[in-house]
């Protein structure tokens, strides 16, 4: 009976994997070899599950649509900035997140709660509401604005520009920086900060000698955690991004709504993933360099 459960067990998560991973992807994979047609859908070649059919499927296939990325400097173009934008995000998202995780932390046990629940909190409203406000926020007769003028100070321009991008990035994922980090922080042995102390280290040294090094684990989650939905972010850009922000998801989004080219829409989304499995391998292969 134990072993019939162990079984089971180890098969549902391959089922699932299969079902809303590996079957997802290969039919997208399979949209990327294919040709625009204009047709419904439109595409081809078809599945035909005949003999004839899949010798006339098989070789219907081909990587044109990847030279076509390859040709146009849009896609490129798109796939740069999206990379640098997530990047950048991911960077500021540490700055502000690490601080955050670190004086939570610190914190008394009785208030780390309440701390945890405040960084939480935002996950309840829906994130489309949520960005909306931030343009109500940015917008030339917004509250920034106003607040600004009430300074004496000049108005700014950030809608519609990469800033706001990022800045609407920064907001929407901090809680996934903040939390792996706290997870880790919460869990370090402070007499380890405290013995280097009193071996003669500064605050400072100690931070950087001991406590930086042990949470590399959550920096490391937290930064895979967010650079990877955002390089792929459709929404942040679309209501927060001009014209000439451009990001991949909104090109896959256009490829597939507005141009009906829907190999197009699959190769970049077939090259995105490819990009982003990069840095995830890169983590699963340095585990032990990385908690040591």
């Amino acid at each position: 009976m134990r072993r019939d459960r162990s079984r089971l067990a180890a098969i549902l998560p391959g089922l699932w994997l299969a079902v809303f991973f590996a079957l997802p992807f290969l039919l997208v994979a399979k949209l990327s070899l294919s040709d625009t047609a204009l047709a419904m859908p439109p595409y081809a070649p078809q599945l035909d599950w005949s003999p004839h059919g899949l010798r006339r499927f098989f070789a219907g296939l081909d990587f044109e649509t990847y030279g076509r990325l390859a040709a146009d400097r849009l896609y490129l173009d798109a796939y740069v900035s999206s990379l640098r934008i997530a990047a950048t995000a991911t960077a500021l998202l540490l700055l502000v997140g690490y601080p955050m995780a670190y004086g939570i932390a610190r914190c008394p046990p009785r208030l780390r709660s309440a701390l945890v629940m405040a960084v939480i909190l935002p996950f309840w409203t829906s994130f489309l509401i949520r960005i909306y406000a931030w343009i109500a926020i940015l917008k030339p007769a917004g509250l920034l604005n106003a607040a600004l003028g009430a300074l004496g100070l000049p108005a700014v321009n950030i809608l519609n520009t990469e800033a706001a991008v990022i800045l609407g990035l920064v907001y929407a994922y901090l809680p996934f920086m903040v939390l792996p980090l706290y997870a880790v922080l919460e869990r370090q042995d402070v007499r380890l900060v405290e013995a280097a102390q009193d071996l003669g280290a500064s605050p400072v040294s100690a931070f950087w000698t001991i406590t930086f090094p042990l949470s590399l684990p959550g920096v490391a989650a937290g930064a895979l955690l967010c650079f990877i939905p955002m390089a792929g972010e459709f929404v942040v850009p679309d209501l927060l991004g001009g014209s000439e922000t451009l990001m991949l998801g909104r090109v896959i989004w256009t490829e597939f709504f507005a141009n009906r080219d829907w190999p197009a829409a699959s190769a970049v989304a077939i090259v995105l993933i490819a990009t982003l499995l990069v840095p995830i391998l890169l983590f699963e292969r340095q585990p032990s360099k990385v908690l040591r």
